[in-house]
Order: structure tokens, then C-alpha cells, then sequence
């Protein structure tokens, strides 16, 4: 089963983000940048643009096009917007260039106005469930969505986190009922329970930790991708 690794950046502040994505320049085609407002995450703290004091200025500059993102030409773009109402941002993500946008179950009643913008200029919508989520809450979505985005933590927001175990069942059962649907797991994964995940029926794995944390980050996200499948181990 092929596997794409997306490292997960949550950004103290732009400076922080342009560090981070120096690191894994030329190593991978896509970054997931995490947007935490404190709000919808209320255990996680603040990540730029709503961190920084000077970061709202900064992210507006950006959506207007006045900046672009650190190292705009050498990533495809995935926003994590774990923030409440986030279609109040839209306009400035659309502008700043994601291709790919994560929007949380519960986070907003627009969810479709909210597609149907980011369809307009061809951003992809992934919607993310919690682990407290019901799977079948996003079958109303399931046409007009590109991918599922499964939280492998029970609290949002925050790398490092140990794995639930209820994420390996709750992917199996999203496989079965979306068979043709993208899934990614963001939270919690690791390189000793990347095989499990992806024979469970991910196609995506989304972490920070695993990659920024590792002493040598090229060799870690190689090593992502000599992973074999273990879902016997799962399922025997």
C-alpha cells in the first residue's frame, strides 16, 4: 500500500514556521500547517498567526498578497484550521496560496458554503473527526469532500501526544464505509505504529513529532517509507 508522509508544523510564529519548513526543504512535496486558535482547542495552546502579536498582521499581509509564505515554491500548502468559525479565514487561505484545506467537525455550521468556496478555486476540503466523533455525522458530506482526516489523540492541538488506541478501528471502519475516500491520520503517529495505521486502511499519516523531533529527519522520513504493512496484527 503506497503512503504519503505529511509533516505537521504548529508555528509559535512565522519565523518558527520558516525554521521548520528549512528543514524538510527538498525532502517532502507537502506540509500541513496547523492553525490553533485556543478556542476550538482549548487545551492546546495558540499557534501564529493568533499566537504572535504581530501575527494576524502578518497572515493578512500574506492573504493580500503583499507576502507570500516562507518558501511558498517549494511546498504544497495543507491548513489545519483547529479554529471556531473558520470560515472567517477562508478568504485569506484561499489567497495565500493552500491547495489543501482540514476543516473540523464541529467547527463550523457552513461546512458547505465552506466547500463550495474552496471548490471555486480548486482547494481541496478535508474534513477532520475527533475520536468522541460519530463516523456516520459525515456521510452528509461525503460527496462534496476530498479526504478524511482521523485525530489520533484525544486532545487536539498538541505533538507529542501518546497514540489512542481507538484511532486503529476507527480507521477500519471509515475505510469501510468510504471506500473511496482519502483517509490521513494526524496525532499520535510514529514510526513503530505507521504499519498498523496503514493496514487499517490509511493513505496519508500526518505528524510533527516523528519528523521534527528525530535527530536526523531525513533518515526519519525515509524510514516512513520502508514501513510494510502489518494489518495482520490488527485484524488476526
Amino acid at each position: 500500500m503506497s503512503l504519503e508522509l505529511i509533516p505537521a508544523i504548529i508555528p509559535e510564529s512565522l519565523d518558527d514556521l520558516s525554521r521548520k519548513l528549512s528543514l524538510v526543504e527538498g525532502l517532502v512535496p507537502v506540509v500541513q500547517i496547523d492553525m490553533v486558535d485556543g478556542i476550538f482547542a482549548p487545551h492546546a495552546r495558540k499557534s501564529w498567526p493568533f499566537a504572535d502579536v504581530n501575527g494576524m498582521g502578518e497572515f493578512r499581509r500574506i492573504g493580500a498578497e503583499e507576502d507570500g509564505l516562507p518558501f511558498w515554491d517549494s511546498f504544497f500548502f495543507e491548513a489545519d484550521l483547529m479554529v471556531r468559525e473558520p470560515e472567517r479565514m477562508l478568504e485569506d487561505i484561499i489567497a495565500a496560496g493552500f491547495g489543501r484545506v482540514v476543516v473540523h467537525l464541529g467547527s463550523t455550521e457552513q461546512f458547505r458554503d465552506i466547500v463550495e468556496r474552496l471548490r471555486a478555486f480548486d482547494v481541496e476540503t478535508v474534513i477532520a473527526l475527533s475520536l468522541e466523533d460519530d463516523p456516520a455525522d459525515i456521510e452528509i458530506y461525503a460527496d462534496d469532500i476530498d479526504a478524511i482526516q482521523c485525530m489520533g489523540i484525544s486532545r487536539i492541538g498538541a505533538q507529542g501526544q501518546q497514540t489512542d488506541e481507538r484511532i486503529y478501528e476507527r480507521v477500519s471502519t471509515l475505510r469501510a464505509m468510504y471506500p473511496d475516500r482519502i483517509i490521513s491520520v494526524d496525532g499520535g503517529v510514529t514510526l513503530a505504529n505507521a504499519s498498523l495505521l496503514i493496514g487499517a486502511g490509511a493513505d496519508r499519516l500526518v505528524s510533527g513529532s516523528a519528523v521534527f523531533g528525530a535527530d536526523d529527519i531525513g533518515k526519519a522520513i525515509a524510514d516512513f517509507y520502508t514501513i510494510e504493512d502489518r494489518s495482520e496484527e490488527l485484524f488476526s
